[in-house]
């Protein structure tokens, strides 16, 4: 299986199963003497694990973060950093009634098919539990980066949205309710819809958008690496996420020229904000901001039809414990990967002052 890296300089291989004994990555390219505090990760990897609230999956997991390499007396060694996270509340049996049954919108059938062999507890590699290593990279990246803030927050589920400008809200309330919106009012009613949904049986998606602040101009290397480019490959990557635009995104598509440009001034900055602080594929100084489109968690508790490992149609229910809507756990996931990004284009231009 290919593709289990990303990054150029600052680069995150991981590894594992939802059901394996351990998730773990390896880091390659974090700069040496750089001090990191270590409850800051742990607190990152306390916003994505399972069972914080009654609004997500109710596996509890710790999600530990042991290192194993490149970190020596709480400082960065300029080697690989290589980590482990301890898998403790598997629950296998949960899975053994798909052991020949495909999921529908799941990943069971074309795993199958690709690789011939599928590990079908909690979905195996394709789980998005293996995003718990993305956190943990992430959570690095931004004691690196430091003057670069990166926020995001749950900006709709299902048709509940949040119609206000990013610029008018408090960041600072995020973390002040189990769905991590950043407007409290939206915030209960996005919750009782949840909980809602839950008692149903569904699951329901959402948008999760991020801003990104005192990003310096001239990240991004065009023509195939621009900036907005690579930034929807880490969003894509995610599990479950099924669209992402930046800037005015698809709605930019229905003004005019005269409506959309933004009108550089005297200091460099522009009057508005289309572009989404991104122009050319290259960072432009302006705030970075995008949104990330989660579809509904494919595990349902509802009688579903579907096939076999022979082609028979069947009919599944799901069973085990699962996300409702994956949106307020994917808050800091889109965060870390903004990291990740961001850090590996600041390295990228450090190769050119020679």
């Amino acid at each position: 299986m290919a593709g289990n890296s990303f990054g150029n300089i600052f680069k995150l291989t991981t590894f594992g199963e939802s059901h394996g004994p351990a998730l773990g990555g390896v880091i390659d390219g974090c700069p040496s003497g750089i001090e990191l505090d270590l409850t800051l990760i742990e607190n990152e990897m306390q916003r994505r694990k399972p069972g914080q609230s009654s609004i997500v999956t109710q596996r509890k997991e710790e999600d530990s973060v042991t290192f194993y390499s490149g970190i020596f007396e709480g400082k960065t060694t300029g080697t690989p950093i290589g980590f482990l996270i301890h898998n403790k509340d598997q629950k296998s049996k949960d899975y053994s009634h798909i052991k020949e049954t495909y999921r529908p919108s799941h990943a069971d059938y074309v795993y199958d098919k690709k690789y011939g062999h599928r590990d079908y507890r909690g979905g195996g590699r394709s789980s998005a539990r293996e995003t718990a290593c993305r956190v943990v990279a992430g959570a690095i990246a931004k004691q690196i980066l430091k003057k670069i803030k990166i926020n995001a927050f749950v900006s709709s589920v299902g048709e509940i949205s949040l119609d206000k400008d990013y610029n008018l809200l408090d960041f600072s309330n995020i973390e002040k309710n189990p769905v991590r919106c950043a407007d409290p009012d939206t915030a209960i009613k996005m919750e009782n819809y949840i909980k809602q949904i839950r008692k149903e049986g569904d699951t329901v998606g959402g948008v999760v958008t991020c801003v990104i602040k005192n990003c310096p101009i001239g990240l991004g290397e065009p023509v195939f690496d621009k900036l907005h480019a690579e930034l929807g490959k880490a969003m894509l990557s995610i599990n479950a996420v099924k669209g992402f635009e930046f800037g005015s995104g698809f709605n930019g598509s229905k003004l005019k020229g005269s409506q959309h440009n933004d009108i550089f001034k005297s200091d460099g900055k522009t009057e508005t904000n289309y572009s989404g602080g991104i122009q050319g594929g290259i960072s432009n100084g302006m705030d970075i901001y995008f949104n990330v489109a989660f579809k509904p968690v494919a595990t349902i508790m509802k009688s579903q039809k579907t096939i076999d490992s022979n082609n028979n149609e069947v009919e599944m229910k799901g069973k085990g414990r699962h996300d409702p809507c994956v949106v307020p756990r994917a808050v800091p996931i889109v965060e870390a990967m903004s990291a990740i990004v961001i850090l590996d284009y600041l390295l990228i231009n450090k190769t050119y002052n020679f």
